[in-house]
């Protein structure tokens, strides 16, 4: 039998940042504010600091971490629904189809960052 590996993705970064930011389930923060409280805590913290604040919560405190971070998975899924990847076209004849993520405008490279990126 194999082993169950959690999914560690993107998403989960996101929850853990959320979990360890100062946003207040109370405070009812907007898409907005929870994408500025992860890139933030990311800042901060590092990806794997912020799981390292997860671990230490839940180990102080389990009681109260279940619910922030089924709080901070909800609340960093719906802020970033928007940027799930979508599918390519159709592939002809059998061939791979790939999937791409989705880029906010501001986040799109340009033609000159994309070729330098290749080289």
């Amino acid at each position: 039998m194999w082993p169950v590996i959690p999914d560690s993705g993107i998403g989960a970064s996101q929850a853990d940042a959320v979990f360890a930011s100062e946003l207040q389930r109370g405070d009812e923060p907007s898409a907005g504010q929870v994408r500025q409280a992860v890139a933030s805590a990311i800042h901060a913290f590092g990806y794997s600091g912020c799981a390292e604040r997860v671990a230490q919560e839940f180990g102080d405190h389990p009681e109260t971490a279940v619910t922030r971070m089924r709080w901070a998975r909800a609340v960093a899924r719906d802020a970033f629904a928007d940027s799930a990847p979508e599918p390519a076209p159709l592939a002809d004849d059998g061939a791979l189809l790939t999937v791409r993520p989705r880029l906010p405008t501001e986040q799109t490279p340009s033609s000159r960052e994309a070729m330098a990126w290749q080289r």
